[in-house]
């Protein structure tokens, strides 16, 4: 499991360009607030358990998904009980995972030991707290040829609408494929449907199995047309990037080392949309696609981790 994971971008500052800041914090892998990426919505906590550990936690304001990463958990909220299977990895197969609302508070207990997502969001109004089985979560691919990508659309607006501001969903690319590509954005341009804040939060495999590779990498970038933002970094496996605006894309898998990542996004307006605009100096590359085939290794997974590549 992840040691050290490092946040690659805090919102309004540079110095993270250079030395990456750890995130970890007690039994917590991953420890993100709104206020810790200097913005107004989104958070991430990756939080690992023992066999027969447990962790309490107090929503708050903010609302929140349990999205097991590896293992299996249970979800005791309001005077129910919602049992998460889960999965041995995130590259092994698509999982059954919980939406808990603000206001809440809840404990998390697994016999066999877990790793497992908590994305938020601030919000206000307050859902009922459900558990969504994982033959119910969509999979589509999208691209073609190298750009070819799984999306596991956990969380999007119109799949799952019982959530005030909270977006998520999980990226998989086969390696040596490019993802988040034409470079695009949603943030407070003119030109920009909605403004989302969002997090991405890597893992990486290696190509024939479905552990996590603590050699592997892979490239991200984040720009802005002004030059504000311009970062290119190697990314590792639990590593976190931030993006507070901005052209975000590729995100580029290493050959052998096939790229996971989670997208949790909100907006400051309440606007559950992930809609987008592309970079226009590179939205022509989309009409290549039509004449290509999507690369086979996708999809790399399912509900049922029978889908192997």
């Amino acid at each position: 499991m992840v040691t050290n994971p490092r946040l690659h971008w805090q919102a309004g500052s540079l110095a993270s360009r250079d030395g990456a800041r750890s995130l970890a914090g007690g039994e917590m892998a991953v420890v993100l607030t709104p206020d810790a990426a200097g913005w107004s919505q989104t958070g991430l906590r990756v939080a690992r358990l023992a066999p027969g550990g447990s962790l309490d936690l107090v929503t708050g304001g903010e609302e929140m998904a349990v999205l097991p990463l590896a293992g299996g958990v249970e979800v005791h909220v309001d005077g129910r009980v919602l049992r998460l299977a889960g999965r041995d990895s995130v590259f092994a197969q698509v999982t059954d995972w919980a939406y808990v609302p603000i206001g809440a508070e809840i404990r998390l207990i697994s016999a066999g030991g877990c790793e497992v997502a908590l994305p938020s969001a601030r919000a206000s109004r307050r859902f009922d707290p459900v558990r969504i089985d994982a033959g119910d979560v969509p999979v589509e691919v999208r691209g073609a040829g190298p750009a070819t990508r799984q999306v596991t659309n956990f969380m999007a607006p119109g799949v799952f609408d019982g959530a005030d501001r909270l977006m998520c969903v999980e990226l998989l690319t086969p390696d040596g494929n490019w993802s988040s590509y034409p470079p695009h954005r949603h943030d407070d341009s003119p030109e920009c449907p909605v403004n989302n804040e969002e997090i991405y939060y890597f893992r990486l495999g290696r190509t024939g199995g479905h552990g996590y590779s603590p050699d592997g990498f892979a490239v991200h970038r984040t720009y802005t047309p002004d030059g504000s933002i311009d970062v290119t970094v190697v990314v590792r496996d639990g590593d976190v990037f931030c993006v507070p605006r901005g052209y975000h894309g590729p995100c580029i898998a290493a050959p052998g080392y096939p790229l996971y990542y989670l997208n949790v996004l909100a907006g400051p307006a309440g606007t559950r949309s992930m809609a987008f605009c592309d970079d226009p100096a590179h939205h022509w590359a989309r009409h290549l696609w039509q004449d290509m085939a999507p690369d086979p290794r996708c999809p790399m997974t399912d509900a049922t981790g029978t889908v192997r590549r």
